[in-house]
């Protein structure tokens, strides 16, 4: 039997746009994954966006990679700005997965910030506000991979708007639809385009598979891979191979550092 798709809605963001002239959805992508950034896409939208969001709208999950790809340029056009941060994997290791996913979303603020579309407030797909900061985190990192603008603009989004939580906000939201869709397909893009000695990438993005999972029997962990993850069947201090695993779910593990070339 083949569940009925849910339908996005407007109902969210419009109620909100009676009170704040620009509302940004956001949406993260590779949370789970092994390798590569964690990466946060942020759709804004305002009084005057068309009522009317792109046809075929929905959660990036439960889209084909042909029809993700079809509906970036859409969304573009439908949204009043958009942008899709990143944190490295050397990121991840340092701060951890929620510090990680903080620095990709306030990076997608900062980069519409300096478009002067910084949304009053934000709805975010989950229970968790994942995006305020509960301490200083983020001095000292704004000339990395993934720097953050400097100035006013990076300032500003550093205080972020206030956060409205969701539960699958990707699904029901068509905003955070929107954001969801930038997210994947740029990610998966970054993931395609990495170098590649055996991990399959192209077919993974990074994730679990068994192609990657024997990859990494094989050649252990690489460049691009979180180092403070429990990866299968490496030994978690070296990187290097110690019993083959068939499956495993990736969890943070102690912290380290990678290196995100």
């Amino acid at each position: 039997m083949t569940r009925a798709r849910i339908l996005p809605d407007r109902e969210v963001e419009e109620h909100l746009l009676a009170e704040y002239a620009l509302v940004g959805g956001m949406d993260e992508v590779g949370r789970g994954s092994l390798a590569g950034p964690v990466s946060v896409g942020l759709a804004v939208v305002s009084r005057t966006t068309p009522a009317a969001f792109p046809p075929g709208l929905a959660d990036s999950k439960q889209l084909t990679p042909r029809r993700r790809e079809a509906l970036v340029e859409p969304c573009r056009a439908w949204a009043t700005d958009h942008a899709v941060g990143h944190a490295s994997p050397a990121e991840i290791d340092s701060v951890g997965i929620i510090g990680a996913l903080r620095l990709a979303g306030q990076r997608a603020l900062a980069e519409v910030a300096t478009r002067g579309h910084l949304p009053g407030a934000i709805i975010l797909d989950g229970t968790v506000n994942w995006l305020r900061e509960p301490a200083p985190l983020t001095a000292g990192m704004l000339t990395d991979e993934y720097p953050l603008t400097s100035g006013e603009e990076a300032a500003a989004a550093l205080a972020a708007p206030p956060v409205y939580t969701q539960v699958k906000a990707d699904a029901h939201c068509a905003v955070v639809a929107a954001a969801s869709v930038l997210a994947k397909v740029e990610r998966d893009a970054l993931m395609a385009a990495l170098p590649d000695p055996g991990y399959d990438w192209a077919r993974n993005k990074g994730y679990a598979s068994p192609a990657h999972v024997a990859g990494l029997a094989r050649l252990g962990a690489g460049d691009f891979h979180r180092r403070s993850w429990h990866l299968p069947g490496l030994d978690r201090a070296t990187g290097t191979v110690e019993t083959v695993v068939a499956d495993a779910p990736a969890r943070p593990a102690a912290r380290g550092r990678a290196h995100w070339a």
